[in-house]
């Protein structure tokens, strides 16, 4: 069954290139991206193996959060789009 991950990321280094990092959370699954260095992901993979997948992709200094959401959300000034991936997908 796939749920619904949060991924946040800071990148510590000046000058660090976000797109491989970009390119592997969106080969995850279904992703949602309406905030800076914030995605939402649907996969049938744990946290962990998320986390492992992408610490592949940033420096040891940076920052990465994976977490499972609950499904129960509340949100305010996002596009009609970016409102309905999140009334469909948590």
């Amino acid at each position: 069954m796939k749920k619904s991950y949060l991924i946040g990321y800071d990148l510590n280094k000046t000058g660090q290139d976000y797109t491989t990092l970009i390119e592997e959370i969106k080969r995850l699954g279904t992703w949602w991206h309406c905030l800076d260095s914030t995605f939402i992901v649907k996969s049938s993979s744990p946290a962990t193996l998320i986390r492992d997948h992408l610490k592949k992709f940033i420096d040891s200094n940076d920052e990465l959060l994976v977490v499972c959401l609950s499904g129960e959300g509340a949100w305010a000034g996002f596009s009609n789009e970016c409102s309905d991936w999140l009334k469909n997908n948590l």
